[in-house]
This record gives structure tokens, sequence and C-alpha cells, in this order.
């Protein structure tokens, strides 16, 4: 069966949409490889049955997302390393001593450098799906800690991280100050060790928040995360919520059979 593809009944978006996200999902698939010149404005034209202004259009908007590069009248090619991976499984590896974060030491591995800005570190009533997971009544108290993560000084993840007050209250949980060694560390030092980890992963509309934090190109979804981390007898000790470009990254995980 062949699905139709070019009736707008199906897909009311503007032609040039239309063939940037096909143009899109082949970069992000890896069938138009890292460094890999982009098809000509000619070839485009014949397979999209488009004109040279609606195809310079699409590629208006793929170079806005910065998955391509190059300008008028140069090759336009596919940018290197711009779409990354990310491990969730390795999220609760503690730190070895002096050693940095880990995800820092992953993003490293992959030739790029990262750093993260803390924003605010306070008390804030919790509701919905982050007070369910915490375990706590809607409207009630938790530590809070904010923060923007950075790749090659482009803005990749807004993080919002929740405790329970009384695993943070008094701790370097709750104080303005990046944590030595990484809160699986801490959590570890301060009697709860983590134990397991569940995420929940959805698509969403980016807020008027993460599309500013994180300079979104046009449209497109962001990345959410909730994930819970739950210490001994089950209980909750960290819940995070995690917002990133929808069109930059991918989650990896690996499951071994029982």
């Amino acid at each position: 069966m062949t699905l139709p593809t070019d009736d707008p009944a199906l897909d009311p978006r503007p032609l040039h949409a239309r063939i940037a996200a096909d143009l899109r999902d082949e970069i992000m698939s890896g069938d138009l490889a890292p460094g890999a010149k982009l098809p000509s404005t000619a070839h485009l034209k014949s397979r999209f049955d488009a004109s040279n202004a609606t195809i310079q259009k699409a590629v208006h908007l793929l170079k806005g997302e910065g998955l391509v590069v190059g300008r008028a009248g140069a090759a336009v090619t596919v940018r290197a390393n711009r779409q990354r991976t990310v491990r969730p499984a390795g999220s609760l590896n503690r730190a070895a001593s002096g050693a940095v974060y880990p995800w820092l030491a992953e993003v490293a591995g992959q030739g790029s450098r990262a750093c993260s800005i803390l924003i605010a570190v306070e008390e804030v009533p919790v509701v919905g799906d982050i007070a369910a997971a915490l375990g706590l009544p809607e409207g009630a108290l938790a530590v809070c800690r904010r923060q923007l993560i950075s790749v090659d000084d482009e803005p990749a993840e807004l993080v919002g991280t929740y405790y329970p007050p009384d695993i943070a209250r008094g701790t370097a949980l709750a104080a303005p100050l990046r944590i030595k060694g990484g809160t699986p560390t801490l959590l570890a030092d301060l009697g709860f060790p983590p134990r397991r980890s569940v995420d929940r992963i959805s698509a969403r509309v980016p807020t008027q928040e993460q599309y500013g934090a994180l300079r979104l190109p046009g449209d497109l979804p962001v990345l959410r995360t909730l994930r819970t981390v739950y210490g001994e007898g089950e209980r909750p000790i960290e819940v995070t919520v995690m917002v990133k470009a929808g069109h930059l990254y991918e989650l990896r995980y690996e499951f071994t059979p029982e």
C-alpha cells in the first residue's frame, strides 16, 4: 500500500514546509549524511514538482534550524554533528572523586563542549504530574533547581529538578550553587542512593519560555522527559523535567532480555 503524499486534505501545510519536513527526516535518519551536499535545486524541483522559490523557502527553513549550512550561489551541505544522541541509562552514574559530571564527559566524548547555567534554586508549589511523581499533594512545596544546559555555546536543554523538602532542605540541593560530582553522588552521600529511574517521554508544542530559552526555530516540537528517580523502598527522591529541541536529539535505550 502506498500512502498519498500530495493530498492537501491530509497535509495542509504549505508545500515548502512539507518539502523541508521530508528533507529534515532524511538528514536526521542519516540518508543525507553530515557533510553531504543537499540535492541540487533542479533535482529538488523535479522531485517535489515545485518552483525554484518554493525550494529556496524549504532550504531556508533548514538553515534556520541549523541542519544545513551554505550561502547563495554555493553548495548547501548538511551540518556535521548536529543531532546528538542521549543515553538516559547513564543518568544515575556517580562521578568518581574529582571527576567531572558524567554527562559532561559524555558530551566531550562526542567532540563537543557543554556547560550549565543555574537559573534559580527555590521552593515552589508543585502540581500535576510533578506532584504525582513526587508523591506529594497538589500545591505542596518542593525544592526546585532550574538550569539551562548549552552545548557548543548553543542552548540545548531546559531542566527543572524537584526534591522533597525533607530531603533537600539544609543541604547543597537547596543552595544556589553547582553540586560537586552531580546529584546522584550527593543523594547517595545524604543517605538516599538512587536505585531506579523511570522516564516518561512526550513530544509537545513548546511553551513561550521554552521557545525563547532554547531559541527554537519555527514550529518544531520539543522533546519532554519527565524522569522520576526512586531510592530505597521505591520512594521518589528526585523528579526532573527536561526539555530539548525535538529536531536535534534522539534518545538511545538499551534493553537486555530477561
